[in-house]
């Protein structure tokens, strides 16, 4: 399944090469500036909120006269504060859909930019005491989907149906999920289950950390989360497609994408084309795709962009020269 380009940022991700002992990670540290001050506001992912905790608190330690407010309940809730003017930061965990990129042009005269910040691979959680060693993305639709489509439209309800035996055999599956605020959940819902809707059974969860703290507390449970939120209590189970292996939601394979479930976070900044973007988010948006910045990515448990990335979306907001 592939990374659906609704904007330029996608051709971003487009760029990564399929073995990423290749890439090149050596990024440039932020260039501080004098004199910055000021307030942001960022309303948006669930998903994303302690990598923004730890982005705000780098830059404010840096800058003490600039204040940053951070508001993370989902994705879904940040085009409508980027279109009220209620923030200037939208961090998302999926892309806008063409219906929210069109009610932004048609308020502001253009698109929204999205500028690509790190990567994540979406894992599939088990307890950390359940075998399971490898599972499908046909398994995927058919165990959260209510009327799959694959396996001829045939649910999986119990763990015996993903070739467990023994005490694991007749265990119904717990079915855990982010709710319909979420990026992930919309991710999910498009990329895992081809649109269609999840089981009336499957439990939804406000934020990413309580799905994996659902399925570290019961033994039968799954659910899906940021590989950033994995604890000691779930294992993240390696997903595969047909003919083509089973793959952990490592570094390589994330970047590589042969795992399935790799997708681009993004924040959404307001950039009028024929104007500078504001020195405040332009400041923000070059030290989170500095090597300060993307070090507090990796230890928010994401992967950092490449050199080819960082250098791409600052040229694409007019900032690679200042930023270098």
């Amino acid at each position: 399944m592939k990374l659906r380009a609704f904007c330029a940022a996608v051709a971003a991700f487009a760029i990564l090469t399929a073995g990423a002992a290749a890439l090149d990670m050596e990024l440039s540290p932020y260039k501080v500036v004098n004199g910055l001050s000021g307030k942001l506001k960022s309303v948006g992912s669930d998903t994303m909120q302690h990598e923004m905790e730890l982005w705000a608190e780098g830059f404010q330690a840096i800058y003490p006269n600039v204040s940053i407010e951070l508001i993370g309940k989902g994705s879904n809730t940040a085009p409508p504060a980027l279109l009220s003017g209620e923030s200037q930061l939208g961090p998302m965990s999926r892309q806008m859909t063409p219906d929210e990129i069109g009610a932004f042009e048609a308020k502001y005269g253009y698109k929204p930019t999205a500028v690509l910040v790190a990567i994540d691979g979406l894992a599939i959680y088990v307890h950390r005491d359940n075998p399971l060693k490898c599972v499908s993305m046909e398994q995927i639709e058919r165990i959260f989907a209510a009327d799959p489509k694959g396996g001829g439209g045939k649910s999986i309800r119990t763990w015996g149906e993903l070739g467990l035996t023994g005490e694991w055999a007749t265990i119904p599956i717990a079915l855990q999920s982010r709710n319909a605020l979420s990026g992930t959940y919309k991710y999910f819902k498009q990329h895992a289950l081809g649109g269609g809707d999840f089981k009336d059974t499957v439990q939804m969860q406000i934020g990413s950390e309580a799905v994996v703290s659902a399925v570290g507390a019961d033994k039968s449970a799954m659910g899906y989360s940021g590989i950033g939120y994995k604890t000691s209590a779930v294992r993240a189970v390696p997903v595969g497609e047909a003919g083509k292996g089973c793959y952990d939601a490592s570094f390589d394979n994330t970047y590589s994408r042969k795992y399935p479930l790799a997708r681009g976070l993004y924040i959404y900044v307001l950039k009028d084309p024929k104007k500078p973007i504001d020195p405040l988010s332009g400041e923000f948006v070059k030290y989170v795709l500095s090597k300060d910045g993307q070090t507090q990515a990796k230890k928010g448990g994401y992967y950092p962009v490449t050199r080819n990335i960082r250098e791409h979306e600052l040229t694409r907001l007019g900032l690679l020269a200042s930023a270098n």
